[in-house]
């Protein structure tokens, strides 16, 4: 596997880079040699976190980990991701099959899938809206009550999220075109299946919001 480590606010040292590629390299069991693992270490607060993502065909798998001290943090996200292989390991077989990222044995072993509960939607929700700008967006999820909220951006005509991050922050998702796809990729949510909660009037035109409430830009992946 091909490791890409990066640093935010914390020297990436060779104890570190050590730690990440033994701890991560058990995952070589489910992976081609050819897989990235991209990972960001961070250090904010005095939390020290840990963001892997890796790409695979036709998805993405991706954990975050904090905790006080980095090696700790780097133990807990590899042990998520291999719960997550465990299960979901018969949707990605059928949606894989053989090929891409993972290795035969991954598809052939007798490592039981835990995904004995099948995935449901319970409830389809259609709702109209108004084009808005991301910040009356946050307005309006504020006025719900929600963490997160789908819009129409009037500046790019695109469907949005808007959404409260971990420090108080807001951030906004933007859909972008992946290559290999041809529809957009990464988590999205399609217009008949928006939560119950949203309410079809749209925000009042104020975009005066304190510095904390402007959106913080994140593509989806």
């Amino acid at each position: 596997m091909k490791f890409i480590i990066i640093g935010k606010n914390i020297e990436v040292t060779e104890g570190l880079r050590e730690a990440v590629e033994n701890k991560l390299g058990k995952l070589e069991r489910y992976f081609t040699s050819d897989t990235e693992i991209h990972v960001t270490l961070s250090v904010q607060k005095g939390r020290q976190k840990i963001e892997v993502t890796i790409p695979v065909k036709g998805d993405i798998i991706r954990s975050e980990q904090e905790s006080n001290d980095m090696y700790v943090s780097i133990d807990l996200v590899e042990e998520v991701i291999e719960r997550q292989l465990r299960k979901y390991k018969n949707k990605l077989i059928a949606r894989h099959q053989e090929g891409g990222n993972f290795k035969h044995e991954f598809y052939e072993g007798d490592e039981a899938s835990e995904d004995d509960n099948e995935i449901k939607i319970v409830r389809t929700k259609r709702f109209g809206f108004k084009p808005m700008y991301p910040e009356d967006a946050c307005v309006q999820m504020e006025l719900l009550g929600h963490d997160f909220y789908v819009f129409c951006n009037a500046e790019t005509d695109e469907v949005n999220v808007v959404y409260r991050r971990k420090n108080g922050s807001f951030g906004l998702i933007e859909p972008e075109l992946c290559q290999e796809m041809p529809h957009y990729c990464g988590i999205f949510f399609p217009f008949d299946t928006i939560p119950s909660a949203f309410s079809r009037q749209s925000p009042p035109d104020n975009r005066n919001l304190p510095p904390q409430a402007q959106p913080v830009r994140s593509f989806l992946l």
